[in-house]
């Protein structure tokens, strides 16, 4: 069973914390999904053979934290990932952020630089809400998202269809990263697959080319899906948090 906590804004966030060497490390989850996914279960496994402290956690309508999903939106979930790093966390973290969980790791790393020590995105999706879904709308889409307040888009990953918000799409505009300068000051690895249908290899460059830092890097994995799941990922994923935490502390 979960252990819980409550935000400032009153939503029960679900989360499973091991306790361990820092740098810790945090897991940020993707759209529409929980702390119970391969990735996260097998960082899990992976800190706790390395003693590392680690945190996964359900962004609110999510899993088995508090809410409904429609009711939500990316503010909301940059909320409690910084509520549950600061409830949860001692110090600097290794964020690892899937999916929409990328982009939920570079708001934390432009509002709170202090509480992370590198950051690693697995097919991360800036800006998603705008780029992709939105854009991607046609003329009969957005006016269901005017009128009716919500359109459903088909999943891949279950028999029910995403069910996308008005208010999903415009506070997604107020969250955008990709418009405006983004400084990460921490050590930072992207890694992203060719084969992703989801997230395509050009918003991995134009995230590359568009965030400004000392310690940038992008790994493009040929043949790698959205999942990033393969044990050859998972084993890049973790080398790549090792790589983020050595390298703070080679820092002087």
């Amino acid at each position: 069973m979960p252990d819980f906590i409550t935000t400032d804004q009153g939503r029960r966030i679900a989360f499973a914390r091991t306790d361990g060497k820092q740098p810790g490390v945090v897991f940020l989850g993707g759209f529409a999904s929980d702390m119970t996914g391969t990735k996260a279960t097998h960082l899990e496994a992976w800190a706790r053979a390395r003693s590392r402290a680690f945190l996964r956690f359900d962004y609110s309508g999510h899993g088995q934290s508090s809410g409904d999903f429609t009711d939500g939106c990316i503010g909301d979930w940059a909320e409690d990932a910084m509520a549950a790093i600061r409830a949860l966390t001692r110090g600097p973290q290794v964020l690892v952020g899937s999916s929409m969980g990328g982009w939920i790791a570079l708001l934390v790393a432009r509002a709170m630089p202090a509480h992370v020590a590198g950051l690693v995105g697995i097919a991360a999706a800036p800006d998603f809400t705008e780029d992709d879904m939105w854009a991607g709308f046609d003329a009969a889409q957005r006016a269901d998202l005017a009128e009716k307040g919500r359109v459903e888009l088909p999943s891949d990953y279950s028999d029910a269809p995403y069910v996308i918000t008005r208010r999903l799409i415009e506070d997604g505009r107020k969250r955008l990263v990709l418009r405006d300068p983004l400084r990460l000051a921490c050590p930072v690895r992207f890694l992203q697959g060719s084969a992703d249908a989801d997230v395509d290899m050009s918003v991995a460059l134009r995230l590359f080319d568009h965030a400004e830092g000392d310690d940038i890097r992008l790994t493009l994995v040929r043949g790698a899906d959205h999942r990033f799941s393969s044990p050859g990922c998972l084993a890049l994923i973790g080398a790549a948090i090792e790589d983020v935490s050595g390298a703070r502390k080679d820092k002087p």
